[in-house]
């Protein structure tokens, strides 16, 4: 199974890569797959890779079903 992850660009570094943040953690990507982004831009992220970018609202909307099935898990294992 395979899992991309919203992230939100903090800062375009040279060679097409950026810095982003996904949910408070920063992490380097690759942003050579995507045309045109910015600082503040929305992006799905899959093993290090820019795969799309995506709408910032969707983004916020996934992390939070993330968050919610984290919890979730959380209970199960109690």
């Amino acid at each position: 199974m395979c899992l991309s992850v919203p992230a939100k660009i903090a800062k375009i570094l040279p060679n097409e890569m950026a810095l982003v943040s996904i949910d408070g953690i920063s992490l380097e990507i690759s942003i050579a797959l995507i045309d045109e982004l910015d600082v503040g831009d929305c992006v799905l992220v899959h093993v290090g890779y820019a795969l799309a970018k995506i709408d910032p609202i969707e983004a916020k909307r996934t992390l939070e079903l993330l968050q919610e099935l984290g919890s979730a898990a959380q209970e199960c294992r109690s």
